[in-house]
């Protein structure tokens, strides 16, 4: 698939709920709160968003880590947005926590990785900085003692 054109397109199907659909046919479920008309079945629009963050900067981490052969055995990231009290469909913050499980993992590295994450690669943050989000992060390493537990 060319990045240059993805394209996507919504379905609508009953009261709040639609279908999110890419050109692979794949689908996602979109649907508003019970209280809002929705079914509270599927994601919420500003949740996707925080999804799409949390796997963009994922998937750039591991990948990274790879490259400089740290033995990563899990990897979670946590994003949790705090939206502007006057308008409650804008975040003017965001927390990512990374939280990574392996054997002598290292730190200046997994720093490294998430900076490069953050300041290059991952294009939602490049959008979300755009409007001026406030982003930070937070990482807690976990050895394999702690993984198990």
């Amino acid at each position: 698939m060319n990045e240059a054109t993805s394209q996507v397109s919504v379905r609508w199907t009953r009261n709040l709920q639609f279908v999110g659909l890419d050109a692979d046919k794949r689908s996602l479920v979109l649907d508003g709160l019970p209280e809002a008309g929705g079914e509270g079945t599927g994601f919420r629009p500003m949740q996707l968003l925080l999804i799409a963050l949390a796997g963009c900067t994922a998937m750039d981490v591991a990948s990274i880590l790879r490259k400089q052969r740290q033995d990563l055995t899990a990897l979670e990231v946590f994003v949790t947005g705090h939206r502007v009290e006057e308008h409650p469909r804008i975040f003017d913050q965001i927390h990512v926590e990374y939280v990574l499980r392996g054997r002598n993992l290292d730190k200046a590295g997994i720093e490294h990785a998430i900076s490069l994450s953050e300041s290059k690669y991952c294009s939602v943050e490049a959008m979300l900085d755009a409007t001026r989000t406030r982003i930070t992060s937070t990482c807690r390493i976990l050895g394999d003692r702690e993984a198990k537990a």
